[in-house]
């Protein structure tokens, strides 16, 4: 480029596009992660990014957490360009839920201060006391996951289901703009699985939640009242856009490599695998 060439303009983002990935692929090692994406998501969404392990799923989630770099492309969060911008400015404006993050909590931390740290940005117990306030606001978090009588509790003696509640209350703990769930119903029983599903249903269904994005490679994990999916395989996108639309039997037959039927009961969906043309029947005689 010499004096006389034009500067190429600036990419500039849309403040009413929470995430705003254009053409983002992460490698690592030579090998493709997953991309290229080009993935938009509006404040009164809630977004499921459903597809087989190994999908991307995860890799997508961590840029959307601004925790990792897309290899090429531009990626935009909360309006703000990822490598251009401190990370800790964008942590307390999104909340993040995930099964690393249960792994770095002590056992012997209380359930309330759990919930509290994350308005300092750090895991484990921050100062020796906390205010009124912070207790009062991680109260309300926990209540709102139905897990208010946990707070006085160590979070290693919790249930599996039970820390998944405490996480994604401690997500809430700072009315973050952007919602991250990574696998929330992972590991969970059944009675656990449709505790929570309900309770994230409530959650999608509050005009005054934010912006969700969950993953799971599940489609009996996603919560009734979710707009809108993302199918991925192997790094790539087998089709995004309004939930219905996305999820069929032919996408999931795609993205999962197997025939699937699809139905759906009251909100919810429910996939098994289909029985394989000209297969034996039983003889009704």
């Amino acid at each position: 480029m010499t004096a006389s060439d034009p500067v190429p303009d600036e990419p500039t983002s849309d403040p009413d596009l929470l995430i705003d990935f254009r053409d983002v692929a992460v490698v690592r090692g030579g090998k493709s992660l997953v991309g290229p994406v080009t993935w938009q998501v509006e404040l009164d969404e809630r977004w499921v990014v459903l597809g087989p392990n190994g999908a991307g799923k995860t890799t997508l989630l961590r840029m959307a957490a601004a925790e990792l770099h897309p290899s090429s492309g531009i990626a935009f969060v909360l309006a703000e360009q990822l490598g251009k911008v401190e990370v800790r400015e964008l942590s307390t404006r999104i909340g993040v839920a995930s099964a690393a993050l249960a792994d770095r909590i002590p056992d012997d931390e209380v359930v309330s201060d759990v919930v509290i740290s994350a308005g300092y940005s750090v895991i484990g117990r921050w100062r020796e006391t906390y205010d009124d306030v912070d207790r009062a606001q991680a109260l309300e978090s926990l209540e709102s996951m139905g897990a208010e009588h946990l707070a006085d509790r160590a979070f290693g003696t919790l249930s599996e289901g039970e820390r998944k509640r405490v996480l994604i209350a401690r997500a809430l703990m700072t009315d973050p703009e952007l919602l991250l769930l990574d696998e929330p119903a992972a590991g969970l029983d059944l009675g656990g699985r449709e505790e929570l599903v309900e309770r994230l249903s409530a959650l999608a269904a509050d005009p005054d939640s934010p912006a969700i994005v969950l993953i799971t490679h599940h489609v009996e994990e996603i919560p009734a009242g979710f707009t809108h999916a993302m199918l991925l395989s192997e790094g790539a996108v087998v089709e995004q856009g309004l939930l219905n639309k996305v999820l069929t039997s032919k996408n999931l037959s795609t993205a999962f490599r197997q025939q699937i039927t699809l139905s759906k009961v009251d909100g919810r969906f429910f996939a098994r695998r289909s029985r394989r043309a000209g297969g034996h029947r039983r003889s009704a005689g």
